[in-house]
């Protein structure tokens, strides 16, 4: 693509979309819905269809595009201080085009995951209900630490991991059975989950203040919970480094211990570099936690595709 090209592009009103759509957390999104497959058709050996796949994908990310999009209706305000460059806050899209993507979105979510049966739906209509709360005044669940982080990682944690498990292993085998590697993985994303959920206000700490949302972050100083982050992701890759080398779930240890020893040396040595004095720092760290996130659902999928190995 040439700088016209480019330029074009980021003048349209689809990039302003993919902004719209908070696009770390669409591909969050899709490698969960992904590894949660994989994970589901790991032990068959017959043919499988990968319309399931595609069929959740979909309604899931339409889900998200309403979740992010409605917390962007509700704070822009706050947004044009911690994030301008959002479609809402720079001006780019109205209100009434947001409020138009937020409720098509919301509804093609819930029709689609209806009509593909009863765990697909139950994951995101619960979704929505928590992404609704978490937003919407009166209850505007943001404003208060505990509530806020637990909505976030109940979701990515339990909901979509235990659910989208269900659908797919009800879709492909008629079964409703949860193996210790889908509680395992869920256990760490949930914990993965909280440390971002906890991280993600850092950098937005002016704007926070101003609009009296009490963040931990507001709380506690931006040291503590920087470091706090940390040592919750530590956790996580200690526990995963655990239960390869003990075998508690049905996966290749090798492929695991050393994948999760890598991504665990990486996330401290990065962590050094941040300068928490330092906006961008802080931002980017975020999302190279994120990054991290993403690349679990791909790692965890593949130690149990290999587990017979």
């Amino acid at each position: 693509m040439n700088q016209i090209s480019q330029r074009r592009f980021k003048d349209s009103w689809l990039y302003s979309f993919w902004k719209f759509s908070r696009p770390h957390t669409i591909i969050g999104t899709s490698l969960s819905v992904l590894g949660l497959y994989l994970i589901a058709i790991s032990p068959l050996t017959t043919h499988y269809s990968p319309f399931p796949l595609i069929g959740a994908w979909i309604a899931c990310l339409c889900g998200n595009v309403y979740i992010v999009g409605l917390n962007q209706l509700e704070d822009v305000a706050i947004d044009k201080i911690n994030k301008p460059h959002l479609p809402i806050a720079s001006g780019e899209f109205s209100m009434q085009t947001g409020k138009w993507i937020v409720g098509i979105t919301g509804t093609l979510a819930l029709f689609l995951a209806g009509i593909q049966g009863p765990f697909l739906f139950g994951v995101v209509a619960i979704s929505l209900a928590i992404g609704t709360a978490y937003s919407l005044p009166p209850i505007r669940l943001k404003q208060f630490p505990f509530w806020a982080a637990l909505c976030i990682f109940s979701v990515r944690g339990a909901i979509v991991n235990l659910g989208l498990f269900l659908h797919f292993s009800w879709v492909l085998q008629k079964s409703h059975i949860i193996p210790s590697k889908v509680w395992v993985l869920t256990l760490f994303i949930l914990v993965f989950a909280f440390a971002i959920a906890i991280f993600k206000d850092i950098p937005d700490i002016e704007g926070d203040l101003l609009y009296n949302i009490k963040t931990f972050t507001i709380k506690l100083g931006k040291a503590a919970v920087f470091n706090l982050a940390l040592w919750v992701l530590t956790l996580c890759y200690t526990g995963m480094i655990l239960v390869g080398l003990f075998k508690l779930a049905e996966v290749n240890s090798i492929f695991l211990v050393l994948t999760q020893f890598i991504a665990l040396i990486w996330m401290w040595w990065r962590s050094q570099k941040v300068s928490l004095q330092e906006k961008s720092d802080i931002a980017r760290f975020y999302q190279f936690i994120w990054k991290l996130f993403f690349v679990e659902y791909l790692i965890f999928p593949i130690a149990c595709l290999f587990s017979n190995q």
